[in-house]
């Protein structure tokens, strides 16, 4: 027998909205057991929602607006101690591991972190030489210098923040020799490379990301490149080398400051002689 139209056409609709509904972007934070999901719509209709300026926005590298929510607010608190680090990951395959003490200062006259939250009805223009914006969901910092927050610490186009153990807890063959002193650069290079480095490169297999090649494994860039070659490499990659797909960018002294070039440098090359 064959459905009548009416009904052909309300099932037709009703799927229409589902599709719709399944398409809407949503920002997931995960803490142990505890899974929370929000629309765009949802974080903007939330009573602490605010108009937030980024004097010098470190996607767009001008001053932007945006409405906001209070990360710390979507976080709460977590049962579980251990769960220090946040890992943003992004629907273009960045993964920043970001540790949470910076963002709980927040609270103490520390940065402040908000998420951005793009509105479908006016949406962000798009990011510096791409067709994209940094939408629906950006990481950004109030008063990032409070809290010396780098600038991989602003992820855009972010899917989901999840609670996890730090990178070296997680992944042991990251980090450098127990021996070394505190004050060691390689052990320096260590903390920078996993904020700066790690939301695109591995270390001999450790991290998230696949943006770019893994910096530990087959080979460390310090047994092929001279030091001169890498710090302009860092400095400016199309300075060394360019095709049509790369995508790292140039860390300036801004974003990397000599001495964190250098211990990143000489955790490269201490890792080098690490057995993996």
């Amino acid at each position: 027998m064959r459905m009548p139209i009416a009904l052909l056409l309300l099932a037709a609709s009703l799927l229409a909205v589902s599709d719709a509904r399944a398409e809407t972007p949503a920002l997931t934070l995960s803490f142990g057991d505890r899974v929370q999901r929000f629309t765009a719509a949802e974080l903007l209709a939330r009573p602490d929602a605010a108009t937030l300026v980024v004097p010098n926005d470190s996607a767009y590298g001008r001053q932007m607006s945006f409405r906001a929510v209070p990360l710390l607010a979507l976080i709460g608190s977590s049962a579980d101690s251990a769960l220090d680090t946040l890992e943003a990951r992004a629907t273009d395959g960045f993964v920043s591991q970001i540790p949470m003490s910076p963002v709980e200062k927040g609270a103490a006259g520390g940065s402040v972190a908000w998420i951005a939250v793009e509105d479908a009805a006016a949406p962000w223009p798009n990011l510096p030489g791409k067709s994209v914006s940094a939408g629906p969901f950006y990481l950004v910092w109030e008063h990032p210098e409070r809290s010396q927050v780098g600038s991989e610490q602003w992820p855009y186009q972010v899917a989901s923040f999840t609670g996890v153990e730090s990178p070296a807890h997680r992944w042991p063959q990251m980090a450098v020799d127990g021996a070394l002193a505190a004050d060691a650069p390689a052990r320096r290079g260590q903390a920078v490379f996993t904020t700066q480095c790690m939301p695109c490169h591995r270390m001999k297999g450790a991290g998230a990301a696949d943006v770019g090649p893994d910096l530990g494994q087959p080979m460390n860039p310090t047994q092929y490149m001279t030091p001169l070659g890498l710090r302009r490499l860092i400095r400016n990659p199309k300075a060394v080398r360019t095709w049509p797909q790369q995508q790292m960018p140039a860390f300036d002294a801004a974003m990397l400051s000599d001495a964190d070039l250098d211990a990143v440098i000489a955790y490269l090359g201490h890792m080098a002689q690490q057995p993996r």
